[in-house]
C-alpha cells in the first residue's frame, strides 16, 4: 500500500487478536467425556467447569481466534470441524484497508473477517459475532442461541446449563483504554475498534473467577477474576454465541 507511515505499517502488524501475550500451556488434565461438567457446590460458593476439547489458532491463523473458538463449540457440540475450514468458509468483508487524508477506511467486522487472517504481515483484524452465528447455523441448524446484546449472567446461565459459550472479549480481559482505540469509515459508516479484539470459549464459572478456553494462548480453563473479564466483554460490545 502506498503513502502509509512506517508508525501504521507497525499498528497494522499486530492488529486483532494476535498481539496478547503468548503464555505457556499448562497441563491440560484429560476427561473421558468433553462433555463433561463438574459442579462443586458447598454453602454459597459454587464451581461450574465444562471440559472441552482445547484448539490452538497457532501457528496456522495467527488472527483466526473467532473461527477456532467457534471449532471449539462445534467440538462440544460433538461436531469434528476443523479450524481451518470454518477459516475459509466464515464471511468476509472484502473492503481492502486503504490510508487516506489521514482517514483509515476499512471493513465493519459485523460484516465479515476484516482483512488478512493468515498472515500477520497483511492488514487484518477480525470478526464478530453475526457471521460467526451465522457460520455456526450452517452445523447447527435450528441450534445456535445467540446471547449477543444479554446480560453477563444469562451468559453465565448458559454455561450453568452445560454449554459453553463463544464470545468477544479482549487481550487484556479487562476494560481497554481509550489510548488503544481507534476510529475508521467502513460500507456502512464510521467505527471505533480496537486491535486488542479476541475471542475466546468461555468453560466455566466460580464466585470470582471465569474459565475459558484460550485458543491464543493455548491455554485450556484459563482463570481470569469474573467482574475484569465482565468489563471487558460489555466493553467490546456483549458478543456471545452458544448452543441447544
Amino acid at each position: 500500500m502506498r503513502n502509509i507511515s512506517t508508525a501504521i505499517v507497525c499498528v497494522m502488524l499486530v492488529a486483532g487478536c494476535s498481539n496478547s501475550v503468548v503464555i505457556s500451556e499448562q497441563p491440560e488434565k484429560r476427561s473421558s467425556s468433553f462433555k463433561e461438567i463438574q459442579t462443586v457446590q458447598t454453602g454459597k460458593e459454587q464451581k461450574v467447569l465444562l471440559q472441552v476439547p482445547l484448539i490452538k489458532q497457532l501457528p496456522e491463523l495467527p488472527r483466526g481466534c473467532e473461527v477456532t473458538s467457534l471449532a471449539m463449540l462445534l467440538r462440544h457440540a460433538g461436531l469434528n470441524v476443523d479450524k481451518m475450514t470454518l477459516a475459509k468458509a466464515v464471511r468476509k468483508d472484502p473492503t481492502p484497508y486503504q490510508r487516506k487524508n489521514g482517514v483509515t477506511y476499512f471493513g465493519d467486522p459485523n460484516h465479515g473477517f476484516v482483512g488478512n487472517m493468515y498472515d500477520i504481515n497483511k492488514p487484518g483484524l477480525g470478526v464478530y459475532s453475526k457471521p460467526i452465528a451465522q457460520l455456526g447455523e450452517q452445523y447447527l441448524p435450528g441450534r445456535i442461541v445467540n446471547l449477543t446484546g444479554a446480560d453477563f449472567e444469562d451468559v453465565m446461565q448458559q454455561v450453568e446449563n452445560e454449554k459453553p459459550v463463544w464470545v468477544i472479549n479482549n487481550t487484556l480481559f479487562s476494560h481497554v483504554p481509550e489510548k488503544y482505540w481507534v476510529e475508521w469509515q467502513t460500507p456502512q459508516g464510521k467505527m471505533k475498534i480496537t486491535y486488542k479484539e479476541h475471542s475466546v470459549l468461555i468453560t466455566g464459572y466460580d464466585d470470582q473467577s471465569v474459565y475459558f478456553n484460550d485458543p491464543l494462548a493455548g491455554m485450556k480453563n484459563r482463570k481470569v477474576p469474573k467482574a475484569q473479564f465482565q468489563k471487558g466483554w460489555e466493553q467490546m460490545g456483549r458478543h456471545a454465541i452458544s448452543y441447544k
